[in-house]
């Protein structure tokens, strides 16, 4: 039986990569061992600096039990990397996380999963592919991961629900922070529905700049191919597409998310803000990543069928198709189509 208060205080440490807590855990089986370790003993076994910041392992212990009662109360469970449930995926990673934190079901390690991830300020034809993808994934039985950040990632993860399908999103926060605020109503319909809410952060976690990169890794590893819908050339989306490419996995880009002025990628500046909001995508179609219009061509690419006609349940209610809501995605964005 793994010991969860050790690994909560590892969690505690600050400034550790996903692999230094293992080695760290791995090292130490008992919290007693690590309780007498000040932070200079810490660097000297890690072999680098862990910054300016002061703590003491003391107030770390105490930090750790208290996030242990959190749990409890909270009703998030934890998963560790010694644990056979652990996702697989995620495990063959250089840094993975040495817990994770989540709400829902841990995901069939035997199903492939497809990330599905892009800008929070979509056009609205974007959107509408983010939708479309989602639930046509999900009509084949495959479960989107994304980030549940407003724009692409919501759209995703919503078709993906409106297909019956088991939805998982990735927080750069703790699991019981949920962020943004607008989506608190989605993440209950993802736990609703059998999905997952998971994150390597303890509960309380607030996000911070820095936590949406690493929080991408996680995305990218836990499924077998990554499709980045619309991006700019500053965008989140393409950190989690270096990911799928260092992680080995499949990398696509969405149709939708190239525009038609073409995929030329030099002075963008000059085409307008609509092309902006691809350059990303149209660059990465550039650099050689494949182009997708649907999830038939995943589903071709990993040689699996689609799921029959009649065991698919449509909701045709207006305000619920790909384009009612992109549409109305668009006009609170104020974005023009």
């Amino acid at each position: 039986m793994h010991n969860s208060l050790l690994d909560l205080i590892i969690c505690r440490i600050p400034g550790l990569r996903g692999d230094e807590k293992i080695e760290l855990a791995e090292k130490y089986i008992k919290e007693d061992e690590l309780l007498s370790f000040t932070k200079n003993d810490i660097e000297h076994f890690l072999g680098r600096s862990l910054g300016s910041g002061r703590w003491k392992m003391e107030k770390l212990r105490l930090q750790a039990e208290k996030d242990k009662a959190s749990l409890a109360r909270l009703g998030i469970r934890l998963v560790s990397w010694r644990e056979e449930v652990y996702p697989p995926l995620l495990r063959e990673i250089f840094d993975p996380p040495l817990v994770l934190f989540y709400r829902g079901c841990l995901p069939d390690p035997e199903k492939p999963m497809a990330a599905v991830v892009g800008t929070r300020k979509p056009t609205s034809r974007a959107a509408s592919g983010a939708f479309e993808l989602g639930r046509e994934l999900g009509r084949a039985g495959i479960s989107v991961v994304s980030g549940l950040a407003v724009g692409i990632d919501s759209m995703a993860h919503r078709g993906n629900l409106d297909a019956g399908a088991s939805t998982v999103a990735v927080l750069g926060s703790g699991p019981d922070m949920i962020y943004p605020s607008s989506n608190r109503d989605l993440a209950r319909r993802i736990l609703e529905t059998g999905g997952l809410i998971l994150s390597e952060y303890p509960p309380g976690t607030a996000p911070k700049r820095w936590t949406f990169p690493a929080r991408n890794r996680i995305i990218s590893a836990l499924a077998r191919g990554t499709v980045i819908v619309e991006a700019p050339e500053k965008s989140g989306a393409l950190i989690t597409a270096r990911f799928a490419l260092e992680h080995g996995r499949d990398l696509w880009v969405h149709s939708a998310g190239l525009h038609p002025v073409g995929l030329h990628p030099v002075g963008l500046h000059l085409m307008g803000a609509n092309f902006a909001r691809g350059a990303g995508t149209a660059r990465l179609a550039c650099e050689g990543a494949k182009v997708i219009s649907s999830g038939e061509d995943i589903l071709k690419e990993w040689n699996l069928p689609a799921e029959k006609p009649d065991t698919i349940v449509v909701n045709h209610k207006k305000g619920n198709t790909g384009a009612d809501m992109a549409s109305s995605l668009a006009e609170y964005l104020n974005i023009k189509v």
